[in-house]
């Protein structure tokens, strides 16, 4: 069974730090387009970022470039984003998500999701 997990979320504030992981099981980890998604309150499910697994290339929401960094530790089967210079408008709860498709997708497109770890950035 495919599982994803999240975690490393909490609360930090503006302008600090939080390094998300994702722990992966249940499938080829490098043969999936992974990412993370975030919810804010009262907003959209919106596209953090992402690995294509088409070629590695990676995928990041304009906002939060420069800020975040995905990466991805195949032996250890597990996805990491690197969150800094956190904004509160980074609060939202975060997802990590796997597909089977090489590129990535929205949301609705995605075949498998974690459970959320909640990010609150605070002033």
């Amino acid at each position: 069974e495919v599982q994803l997990q999240a975690s490393g979320g909490g609360l930090v504030q503006a302008g600090g730090s939080l390094r998300l992981s994702c722990a992966a099981s249940g499938f080829t980890f490098d043969e999936y387009s992974i990412g993370w998604f975030r919810q804010a309150p009262g907003r959209e499910l919106e596209g953090v970022s992402c690995i294509m697994s088409s070629d590695g290339s990676t995928y990041y929401k304009d906002s939060v470039k420069g800020r975040f960094t995905i990466s991805s530790d195949y032996a250890k089967n597990t996805l990491y984003l690197q969150m800094n210079s956190l904004k509160p408008e980074d609060t939202a709860v975060y997802y990590c998500a796997a597909d089977e498709d090489p590129m990535c997708n929205p949301a609705g497109s995605i075949g498998y999701w974690g459970q959320g770890t909640q990010v609150t950035v605070s002033s």
